[in-house]
């Protein structure tokens, strides 16, 4: 499975693509991260981010994209420029038929290190190690990138299999329910 992370933002965007083999094997292909001044205009921010986000998909061709959901921060103007990036992002995926996920910050910590409370440093070794690199990502934004799309290739499978729980679980109910009235509608008779 190739998995295309995203560390959203509007001034840093880390971008990466992971080939997640057998078991919990996965291998770096890229990472980059895109930056855009603060003093541009936010829409041809959002355009960069975007674009840069195409030739990604473009290039690297992912079954799947791994956003991280953004959920809370201090910062609400940084709050929505991660959001916003998050968003084109996601668009670009869903416009070219790619599944988009999104993953908490404590989801892809940890997954990565084993502990959801992780600090960067702990984030960024993890991946090193995990990959196999032999110097680490930077910015913390390109370890992120990383964190998310091993995160996503470990976590895929199981989304996976609960989903298919679900809709089976789902149909049982449905035609439990069916069977239900028919059985009403012959005691009424």
């Amino acid at each position: 499975m190739r998995v295309m992370g995203v560390d959203p933002g509007l001034t840093r965007c880390g971008l990466s693509i992971v080939e997640g083999g057998i078991g919990r094997k996965v291998t770096a292909i890229a990472v980059d991260v895109v930056r855009t001044p603060p003093d541009m205009d936010l829409a041809q921010r959002l355009l960069q981010v975007s674009d840069a986000a195409e030739l990604w998909l473009d290039t690297h061709k992912p079954g799947a994209v791994a956003i991280e959901r953004v959920f809370a921060q201090h910062n609400v103007r940084t709050a929505m420029g991660t959001a916003q990036a998050g968003g084109v992002i996601a668009l670009a995926a869903a416009r070219r038929g790619i599944p988009v996920a999104f993953h908490t910050p404590s989801e892809v910590k940890a997954a990565v290190t084993g502990n959801g409370t992780a600090d960067k440093a702990q984030v960024t070794a993890m991946v090193t190690r995990i990959l196999g690199l032999q110097v680490a990502p930077k910015p913390a934004d390109a370890a992120d990138a990383l964190a998310l799309a091993i995160c996503h290739c470990w976590r895929a499978p199981l989304i996976e299999r609960m989903a298919k729980a679900e809709a089976q679980a789902a149909e049982a109910q449905r035609k439990y329910a069916e069977r239900l009235a028919e059985q009403r509608k012959a005691v009424k008779r």
